[in-house]
Parts: structure tokens; sequence; C-alpha cells
């Protein structure tokens, strides 16, 4: 038997939870699916912060941000260890939480290619300014994967 392979891109919002639980519901006990969650962050310039005073200051901003990176990524394995004690075998639960290089919807789309994703569920919240402004992550993703499945939540 083949095995599924489902991307559960998540963006810490509150949309995430009701992500998981259809996931949960809908896969947590059917032998062969595998979960990748995955996170894409915005990644810290890299500052020298020994030339003067102002960027000294910018040391301990950078350090705020960097724990705030490294708190995120301890969240994103709590979702994966969440959903193994919702009944997927450890085995079945990755993550993938890495600094990201181009937009969202970019990410996701290279990252369904690079590891053949059979599946993606992504989050969408109705918001029309802002979705006229930059576009809609599941919409590029819609529009530019063929053959895989995509389960929007909303």
């Amino acid at each position: 038997m083949a095995i599924q392979k489902i991307l559960l891109a998540y963006n810490y919002s509150g949309l995430d939870q009701k992500a998981i639980n259809f996931v949960t519901s809908a896969f947590a006990n059917i032998e062969g699916v595998e979960i990748t969650i995955f996170h894409a962050f915005t990644p810290l310039p890299e500052i020298e912060t020994q030339a003067s005073v102002v960027t000294g200051k910018l040391k301990g901003s950078l350090s705020f941000l960097s724990q705030q990176i490294m708190e995120r990524e301890k969240d994103l394995n709590s979702v994966a260890d969440k959903l193994t004690q919702q009944g997927f075998g450890p085995d079945r639960v990755h993550t993938i939480f890495r600094p990201r290089k181009k937009d969202i919807a970019t990410e996701i789309i290279n990252l369904v290619r690079e590891m053949k994703f059979d599946t993606i569920v992504l989050n969408r919240k109705a918001t029309r300014v802002t979705r006229f402004f930059s576009g809609s992550v599941s919409h590029k993703v819609m529009m530019t994967l063929k053959d895989t499945t995509l389960c929007i939540v909303s």
C-alpha cells in the first residue's frame, strides 16, 4: 500500500486548530497516512552589532526575536505531539520548521514538489483587503499545483 503524504501548513493562527481537528478526524486512524506540519518563518537579518552603540541596541532586539523563533519551533513540535496523542503513530508525524526564502505560497509549492505530497491542508481567512494587495496563499497554491488534493479550512 502506498503512503499518503499530507502537508499541513501551520501559521499559528486561530484557524490552525480547525485544521488540526480536520486532519485528526479524517486521517488519524487510517494506515499508511503520514502528516508533515510545515512552517516557514522570516529569517533574522545578520547585523554586525559591535560597530556602534546603535547597533549594540539591536543586539537585544535580535536576541528577543531569536528567542521567539525558538519558542515557535517548540510550539510546532507540541502540535506534532498532540497529533500523536490523537491517533497518529509517532513515525507518521513530521515537522519542517525553516526560514523562508520566498513568499509562503512559493515555499509551500516548492515543498510539495520536492517531497511529493499528495494532499495539502491550508487555512484561509476571508479578509478582502489583504487579498487585494498580496493575493491569497491558498489561491496561488491552487492555481499552481496540479494532481494534488487541496483542503481549505476556513
